[in-house]
């Protein structure tokens, strides 16, 4: 009788595994949503530049009262282009500020593309090194936060906020954040 040997088992076994990684991953709850160490935590602090003549966002202004949303965002982002109709409806007709962090881009691109395409922000900053992308967990653009009037993040949402993102996740998790302010 042939002897069974431990390579001749591995790769089933490997394989095995792995299926039922996937699996468990195609079912778990909220899949389009990637985890955030920083959610119920204090947004991280903030040292951006001055992007153009536009108000500075501070670390005063993630702790003032009120719901607030940042986004992470660049000219060279193909996503944050398409995104940004979304961003330019959030401003007209949300009540929650939306502040923009500039990064991996220049000035003066970053200035033309608002002045030519709107400008959504509320308030504005130049991540000039990646300290910032690196504490707040942003790996791509675009990125978006959902922070509360103490500064704790809500919701981190991980590309762009298409008219059906913003249905199923950034409204629903703003309605949730004012129900819980107000009551």
């Amino acid at each position: 009788m042939a002897r069974l040997r431990p390579m001749m088992i591995a790769p089933p076994l490997i394989f095995a595994a792995l299926a039922a990684l996937f699996y468990w991953g195609m079912y778990r709850e909220d899949a389009d949503v990637l985890p955030s160490q920083l959610i119920g935590r204090q947004a991280p602090p903030v040292t951006l530049e001055r992007l153009g003549d536009n108000p500075l966002l501070t670390d005063a202004v993630l702790h003032a009262p009120g719901l607030k949303m940042v986004n992470f965002w660049g000219t060279w982002c193909v996503a944050c282009r398409a995104e940004h109709p979304t961003l330019l409806w959030i401003h007209d007709n949300l009540d929650v500020p939306l502040h923009g962090i500039n990064f991996d881009d220049t000035q003066p691109r970053a200035l033309a593309y608002l002045a030519r395409e709107g400008n959504p922000f509320t308030t504005l900053g130049e991540a000039t090194t990646a300290h910032t992308k690196v504490d707040w967990g942003v790996y791509g653009a675009p990125e978006t936060f959902i922070i509360d009037g103490q500064g704790k993040v809500l919701l981190r949402w991980a590309g762009p906020i298409t008219r059906r993102v913003l249905q199923e996740n950034i409204l629903p998790a703003i309605r949730k954040a004012k129900a819980a302010q107000s009551g």
